[in-house]
This record gives C-alpha cells, structure tokens and sequence, in this order.
C-alpha cells in the first residue's frame, strides 16, 4: 500500500458558477446540477472509506479566501489576500488515499474525472501525487 494526493482544481469563476454566476468558460450551475455533483462525490468518498482506501478528502474553500504569504527582498513577510477571478486554477479539494497501487489510485482519478458537470463547463485533469513517507524522504 502506497500513499498518494488526488487533486482536483477550480477557478474563482468556477465556483461563482456553482453559486450561479456564469461567466465566459463557467456556466451557471443550477440546484439539480449541484445536487447531483454532491451526490456523485459522496458516493466516492463513501465507497473508498468503506474499502479502507481514504485518508481524508476536502473540498477546499473559494480561491478568493486564499492567502499568500512570500518572503520581501528585505526578509519580512509579504501577504497577499486573494487570488481572485482572474487568476489561473488552483486546488479545489483533494484526497488523501491509501491504495495497493497506481493502477488503483487512477482508476479512482478517472471516476473523479466522470463527475457531472454542466455543458460547457471547464474540464481540469484529476492530479495524483504520490506522498513520500518517512523522516528522510523530504530535503
């Protein structure tokens, strides 16, 4: 059993849309669409706890409630509240899942990747990433 990051991600526009706000590239969600989606990945979420694959998964609040914290040229901290609509994708929530293999956590990504969605609206790829374990694996 290996460990990996499942990843799906999402613009400001995207979830503007889930709140019903279309946008070019974002069509409005309806409450149907948004209640099957739900639906789709709970029954996901329910079928890998229930095979003892999930570790955790969450969906990740609006990239507008981001915040970015860098290092200035002088060494303090800069803060950067946002991103907000015109900013590139970011992570919109992920997995953590425990799977005997590759093959495993793919097929697991390609039934995230099915989730329903409205016509027009944006397909991002299912990352995955496997996580390094153990106290030597970083650095």
């Amino acid at each position: 059993m290996a460990k990996y990051l499942v990843m799906v991600q999402g613009t400001q526009a995207d979830y503007e849309a889930m709140g019903g706000k279309a946008s070019p590239g974002s069509p409005a969600w309806n409450q149907e669409g948004l209640q099957a989606m739900f639906a789709y990945m709970s029954a996901i979420n329910d079928d890998l706890a229930e095979s003892g694959e999930l570790v955790d998964g969450q969906g990740l609040a609006e990239p507008a409630q981001t915040r970015t914290v860098t290092l200035g040229k002088d060494g303090k901290a800069v803060i950067t509240d946002g991103p907000y609509s015109e900013t590139k994708e970011l992570m919109a929530g992920y997995w953590v899942l425990d799977c005997a293999s590759l093959e495993r956590v793919t097929e697991i990504a390609e039934r995230v990747a099915r989730c329903p969605q409205p016509d027009g609206a944006p397909d991002y790829p299912v990352v995955i990433r496997p996580i390094m374990e153990g106290a030597g694996d970083i650095g």
